[in-house]
């Protein structure tokens, strides 16, 4: 039996033993503080499974687990890495697995019936930006050429992706494939390395599950196909891809390991970008509604203790992760992100303090102006392979994320004073949908009350009455 089972199953008895001591003192009189269970109702499930790949920002379920945040919710909660996503999402739907930490499009895929149906639901958003974009020290050699030097002679950021553009038409020449490596088809890695890749001219190749062609690489100049995690930096060693999209702590092991260079960071493609998020299934939600709420209020307090005092907690949440039940990379190398650096090439290491955000800037909170902003660009390269009008748009957002069940979670933490009103949006004025924003490499803003208006804008992808 693993470490973080015997240590569940041992909180999990000192739990129910503290529960019958205290129901044996309620007999005799004795005067107890009025538990929250009342207010909330009880969790109707109370011994969970929860699913994750070994990534830093499934930071928030191991904070609320070791933390106790799980436990004062009345939740027995188990945590097991899952071997792809894929996997993972699979055991959500069966049952095996309760929730899961889950890149944002997949539960938004699952709902619209894009690789597997399933109606899966999200109420809390895990963390903003978190990702990078490396490439093998051969191809970095061959782009440096391109990239202007600071005085200090270091290059300058962000990095574009016109400076491979040159070396990724030269292979074309010579008849070489460019490959690269993403972590799953509806992935925030997928859409950053294509967002990135087309900003610079390069066309990431388009799907069209109309004709049965799901591979991502009709027209293609670049290559992108999928690999997991953690074997991103062997792939690349071995010469299988040339470069990749990967969170942490994945990018930072290429420069450790001496095999590859981090070009950019989704923080410099889309500032504050929306990435993994807590998906279960509107089954379980409906069914376990206490318990949806309970789990919620643990996740949002994790995220908190993540952010809280200028990031001073991170110290101690990389020594978590980098526990072989967690993500079980070195500590050093887990660091080398979450304490808010970043290093590029070798020695090339700068002051990124929101690389990893969990709370601040309403993470936590479900917009579904994220969710619209994925399926914007599962429409631009053919996942979506029709026009559909802005209505659907919103209306599929609105079914997956659920801002509904994060409310309830929030405004009981407010009455209880273990947080702030101000720690949250304004509920009562709150749409779930960001302002505007502007922060991308390519300058294209982006405004998620205008889908279609937004996809029109891109040179590179597909537009209105476009179809392969």
């Amino acid at each position: 039996m693993s470490q973080l089972l015997i240590k569940s199953a041992s909180n999990r008895l000192v739990k129910k033993l503290s529960s019958a001591i205290a129901t044996s003192a309620l007999l005799i009189g004795a005067a107890i503080s009025p538990s929250t269970y009342a207010e909330l109702g009880y969790p109707e499930k109370e011994e969970l499974k929860f699913g994750f790949i070994k990534l830093t920002d499934m930071a928030p379920i191991a904070i609320a687990y070791e933390k106790g945040y799980f436990e004062e919710e009345g939740l027995y909660v188990t945590i097991e890495a899952q071997a792809n996503w894929k996997v993972l999402l699979d055991g959500v739907i069966d049952g095996r697995l309760d929730g899961a930490h889950m890149l944002a499009g997949q539960p938004i895929a699952a709902t619209m019936g894009y690789g597997t149906k399933a109606d899966i639901i999200t109420p809390f958003s895990m963390d903003l930006n978190g990702n990078g974009i490396t490439v093998s020290n051969e191809i970095w050699q061959q782009m440096k050429a391109n990239i202007p030097k600071q005085a200090d002679g270091k290059p300058v950021h962000p990095i574009k992706a016109d400076a491979l553009k040159p070396v990724v038409e030269k292979y074309k020449a010579e008849g070489k494939p460019f490959n690269m490596g993403m972590v799953f088809p509806v992935s925030t890695h997928n859409y950053e390395l294509r967002y990135w890749l087309a900003a610079g001219g390069i066309h990431p190749g388009y799907y069209a599950p109309h004709k049965g062609d799901t591979s991502g690489q009709l027209d293609a100049d670049a290559l992108l196909s999928v690999t997991p995690p953690p074997q991103m930096p062997a792939t690349l060693e071995a010469g299988t891809i040339y470069g990749y999209c990967v969170g942490e702590p994945w990018n930072q092991q290429a420069v450790f390991k001496g095999i590859g260079v981090p070009v950019v960071t989704d923080y410099e493609i889309w500032k504050d970008n929306p990435e993994k998020v807590f998906g279960i299934s509107a089954e379980f939600a409906k069914k376990y509604p206490n318990t949806t709420i309970r789990l919620t209020r643990a996740l949002i307090r994790a995220a908190k203790w993540l952010d809280e005092n200028n990031n001073a907690n991170r110290p101690e949440a990389v020594k978590i992760l980098s526990q072989s039940n967690y993500v079980g990379a070195d500590y050093k190398v887990i660091a080398n992100s979450m304490t808010g650096t970043f290093e590029y090439e070798k020695g090339d290491k700068r002051e990124v303090p929101d690389f990893n955000v969990f709370f601040r800037y309403n993470a936590t909170y479900p917009y579904y102006s994220d969710a619209i902003w994925y399926l914007t660009q599962m429409r631009r390269w053919g996942q979506i392979s029709e026009d559909k009008p802005d209505s659907w748009y919103y209306d599929l957002a609105k079914k997956v994320y659920r801002p509904d069940i994060y409310q309830a979670a929030a405004q009981s933490l407010i009455d209880e004073k273990i947080m702030k009103v101000d720690e949250f949006p304004d509920f009562k004025t709150e749409d779930g949908f960001r302002a505007p924003q502007t922060h991308f490499i390519d300058n294209i803003v982006y405004n998620g009350k205008k889908p279609n208006e937004y996809i029109n804008k891109f040179s590179i992808g597909l537009k209105q009455g476009d179809k392969i």
